[in-house]
């Protein structure tokens, strides 16, 4: 009789849970059994390690073997537990040292015939592996990937290279972290948009401030445009935040090179989308377009035409920054610290209070449209702003229209190092204490909001989020407190007709 102990991790959303992988030969009629709330992928693992171990060179015990896969109440999915089997069982016959996998974590799906497979969702649980402070072996096309979240990474493309490796004859060195060159954000420059100048301002404090922003406005006066040079002023990613983000890629099996290591995920989905697609589902349940975007932007483009369900899905991530999905396949939880920038236009036809074109709605028919957005939705937005057409003037062609991106992320990054120095957070996040002594108003100002707040209707969370966008302004200006300029600017970027 022989018993082997090998660390693996299941994979439930971002978080990794340890798996102890038991592998004990016993005397009796050949038998090969694993129990662990094992499902078909890992109960299926039993032929391709026979037969991966038999083409490695390897003999197969003729033994009764049982895996045992703990703890024993968590499902276990997948073929990431495929190489911890094969190996705990050659450690069990004493082809190399148990000492060897001691303090190493193992995955990887085998072949056939003893080659490697990449498995997906590498990098949440190396990130765990580093934090709990042991080595891991992965299959080659894992290795860039893991090397960015553990400094002990060991690669491999087969059976036979890692058991000669642990046995001592063949070391593999540990792979160095990957060097990849960070994207350039500011690909498409906020210059290019000519004119809307109000536009661009409010653009830049909801970037100083992590704060959302509605584009309303007729069709083509560049609202997408816009939009999409948000990434492009945004503060550079940390790579705590390139981490996050890369492990959301990790789960869905998208590589880090394609998607593109520190770069804000920029996600604009269909408004056909529905609730699961934005919030995530299926099995597993896997990330949906707030948890792609997190740390970057999510852009709505045509609000109105979402389904309603689909946009009321949104409010809890705004407030929390994560997202918790219970399906019959299981329950995950996600970060969804996105940026909402939407757009929509006034009306149907698109040009209610457009002086350059006539409106075919009736009130009825405007108001109906303008009430496809929830209330408490378009409270959870903190910026409003009117896109009108720009002038033919603005649009001849010739130099560049107002700061490059560049510039502008510049003066964002300043305000940015501002509020993550006095509070640890960006504004749009302020809540508590913090919010109370962060946004501090003189009498002056307050007067200033309780003559606003009672002429617009304004909730108390809409009443909190002017003096959040007040704080952005007065951050951008290099200004210890809130002025009452700083305040009106804000107030004039709320006030919508809702």
């Amino acid at each position: 009789m022989s018993l082997a102990i090998l660390h693996c991790r299941a994979q439930y959303g971002t978080d990794a849970p340890a798996v102890t992988i038991e592998v004990f030969l016993s005397g009796g009629l050949p038998a090969f059994t694993i129990v662990g709330m094992a499902e078909t992928a890992v109960r299926e693992s039993k032929d391709r390690v026979r037969a991966a171990i038999q083409s490695s060179g390897f003999e197969f015990p003729q033994q009764r073997i049982t895996v045992s896969l703990g703890p024993a109440e968590m499902r276990k999915t997948g073929g990431r537990y495929d190489l911890a089997i094969a190996l705990g069982i050659l450690a069990a016959k004493k082809q190399f040292p148990k000492a060897a996998l001691q303090d190493v974590e193992v995955y990887g799906e085998l072949s056939l015939n003893g080659e490697l497979r990449s498995v997906p969702a590498i990098l949440p649980a190396v990130l765990h592996a580093e934090a709990a402070g042991r080595a891991v072996i992965v299959p080659a096309d894992n290795s860039m990937e893991a090397s960015l979240a553990c400094s002990r990474v060991y690669a491999a493309t087969s059976l036979a290279d890692i058991v000669a490796h642990l046995a001592g004859r063949e070391r593999i060195d540990a792979v160095e972290r990957a060097d990849l060159a960070d994207a350039d954000p500011t690909s498409s420059d906020l210059s290019d948009v000519r004119g809307q100048q109000r536009a661009k301002r409010a653009l830049e404090i909801a970037a100083a401030g992590g704060h959302n922003l509605l584009f309303i406005g007729p069709p083509g006066t560049g609202k997408s445009m816009l939009a999409r040079r948000l990434p492009g002023i945004l503060p550079a990613m940390t790579d705590t935040e390139a981490l996050e983000t890369a492990a959301i890629d990790s789960i869905l099996g998208i590589p880090v090179a394609a998607a593109g290591w520190g770069r804000r995920p920029f996600r604009s989905p269909h408004h056909t989308a529905s609730a699961a697609a934005l919030v995530g589902g299926g099995p597993g349940p896997r990330p949906g377009e707030i948890s792609r975007a997190h740390n970057g932007v999510l852009f709505l483009d045509e609000l109105p035409e979402f389904n309603r369900r689909a946009l009321e899905v949104l409010r809890e991530p705004l407030e929390t920054g994560r997202i918790s999905i219970a399906r019959a396949g299981g329950q995950a939880e996600y970060a969804a610290n996105f940026q909402l920038i939407a757009a929509m236009n006034p009306c149907p036809c698109g040009y209610f209070g457009d002086p350059s074109a006539d409106c075919r709605c009736s009130a009825a028919q405007v108001a109906s449209y303008r009430h496809k957005i929830s209330g408490p939705l378009l409270d959870r937005i903190d910026l409003h702003v009117e896109v009108l057409r720009p002038s033919t003037e603005c649009l001849r062609a010739g130099e560049a229209d107002g700061d490059s991106s560049r510039v502008v992320r510049a003066r964002v990054e300043e305000a940015w190092h501002r509020q993550i120095g006095r509070a640890g957070l960006n504004n749009a996040r302020l809540v508590g204490g913090d919010f109370a002594v962060v946004c501090k108003l003189g009498d002056d100002c307050w007067s200033l909001l309780e003559a606003a707040a009672e002429r617009l209707n304004l909730s108390a969370r809409a009443h909190q989020r002017v003096q959040r966008v007040a704080r952005t302004i007065a951050d951008l200006a290099a200004v210890k407190n809130i002025e009452t300029q700083h305040l009106a600017e804000a107030l004039s970027l709320w006030c919508f007709d809702r």
